[in-house]
Order: C-alpha cells, then structure tokens, then sequence
C-alpha cells in the first residue's frame, strides 16, 4: 500500500462482512484488502477544510477550519442537539441548506453497539448511520418529517434508553445480541409520546451487521497519530476506525488531515 492525500470518513457498504473504502486524495482505498497485512500511517501536517478547502492549523467539527465551524448550519449545536432547532426563529446559519437536510424523513431507531441505544437520522442515512456506529443490530421504530421531531422523540426515548456509545465496549467484541423488537415493544409500553404526524414501524425488519474483524483487542489503546507515525497490522475495521495490533485510529476524526499510507 501507498498512498497520500487528504482523508474524509471511511465509506461503507453493507456486506456480510461491511466493505471499507478509505477517501485518500482522488481514490478511495478499498481497505478489506488490506486485513492482516503492515503498513505505516503519517500525518504530513497539512490539513485543509472539507468545507472551503483552505489550509488550516486545527480541524473543528471533524474536518472544518474555525471559520466554517461557526458559520455552517452542519457545525451547529442543533445537529447533534436537534430538539434545539431554531430554524423557525429565522436564525439558521443556512436556511436552504437546513430545508434540504433537516426538513426530510427522518428515523427513530434502536441500535446495538456498546449496548442498547436509540439514536435519530436521515431515512436515506441507513444503513451507514449504524455502520458508522459499529452497531452490530438495529432497527427502525419511527418515521417522522423533519428532524426537530425526531430530536424531540429522542430527548422522550432516552430517559429509559443511552443515546451514546461506548465506543471502547464497542471496539472490544461482536456483542451481546438482543431482540430490539421487544426493546422497542417495551418503550413503546412506559414511553407517553405525542405521535401525531409519527408513523410507528411495527413492520419493520431488524438489520443484522457483520464487520471485516479478525481480532478484536483485549485493551483498547488509542493512537494519536497527531504527534507520530504509527505502523501495525491491520486487524480489522468497525464503525470508523481501523483496528491494528498496535492500536486503533479514529479515522473520522482525522478528516481533512493529509495522510500518508506505505
């Protein structure tokens, strides 16, 4: 392997195992291959904004330069936070780009990763919202219209229900699995929820994830290959990072970064 160029987040397709594809400057990497063989990684030191494309000397928001960060409706505390959506106050950064984006279907579901969770995203976002996860199961509960609704059904679900992952339990096993259609049947039962305009998908069918993994680590270390090059055998790969017998890299959290892989 040799390769150089500006990275994003690892690309998936759900296979049985999920196939990997890594974005390094004009090609994208398909990393399946690459399991069980050494390579090094070294960040050059050039980082550049997925946004604009400026150079920068600190990534925000995983990929953005300062400015962009405060000014993109992506960067915003409603994305993570979207029972916080002020957009009908008239105060969205990007009001066009927020109409694409936020007003469209969006899914409850419940998710297995370090354990039971519920999370909310873009219809069109599955199965790569839960691959991004590392959930191993999942399984749409509500469809709504918009994503202010789905955040506001969140905030209700996660008083019995994580909405976060373990992402060290996670990385650490295929997990127990669950049968999600009796965790959902038992929200359903001690949750008051106004479902107007709400559709319950009792019909849905629950997702079952297979990832390239062939060892998990019995620790989790993390490597912080800010400040050195790393080089290992590559293990296996699950949510967004990439498992080496040396420790595993947050490859989300390196978008924008120019990297060199040999």
């Amino acid at each position: 392997m040799s390769f150089q160029g500006g990275i994003r987040k690892l690309k998936s397709v759900l296979k049985d195992p999920v196939h990997y594809f890594l974005p390094i400057g004009e090609r994208e990497v398909f990393l399946n291959d690459y399991l069980g063989k050494t390579f090094s990684a070294r960040l050059t030191g050039e980082i550049r904004c997925l946004n604009c494309d400026r150079l920068t000397k600190k990534s925000y928001s995983q990929g953005y330069c300062f400015p962009c960060s405060q000014n993109l409706a992506r960067c915003d505390l409603c994305i993570v936070r979207p029972e916080k959506c002020h957009y009908h106050l008239g105060t969205c950064r990007e009001p066009e780009w927020g109409k694409a984006h936020c007003f469209i279907p969006h899914l409850v579901y419940l998710a297995n990763t370090s354990g039971l969770k519920v999370g909310i995203m873009r219809e069109t976002q599955a199965p790569t919202r839960w691959i991004d996860q590392g959930a191993v199961q999942a399984l749409p509960i509500f469809r709504v219209m918009n994503r202010y609704q789905s955040g506001l059904i969140e905030v209700e679900l996660k008083k019995q229900v994580n909405d976060r992952t373990d992402w060290r339990k996670m990385l650490i096993g295929k997990g127990e699995p669950r049968i999600l259609a009796q965790d959902r049947a038992a929200l359903l039962e001690n949750t008051d929820l106004n479902l107007a305009n709400t559709e319950v998908l009792l019909d849905a069918e629950m997702v079952q994830i297979q990832y390239p993994v062939l060892e998990y680590p019995i620790k989790v270390k993390s490597l912080a290959l800010e400040n050195h090059e790393m080089s290992g055998t590559l293990l296996g790969i699950k949510g967004q990072y990439l498992i080496f017998d040396t420790g595993v890299i947050n490859i989300r959290n390196l978008s924008g970064y120019h990297l060199a892989l040999g």
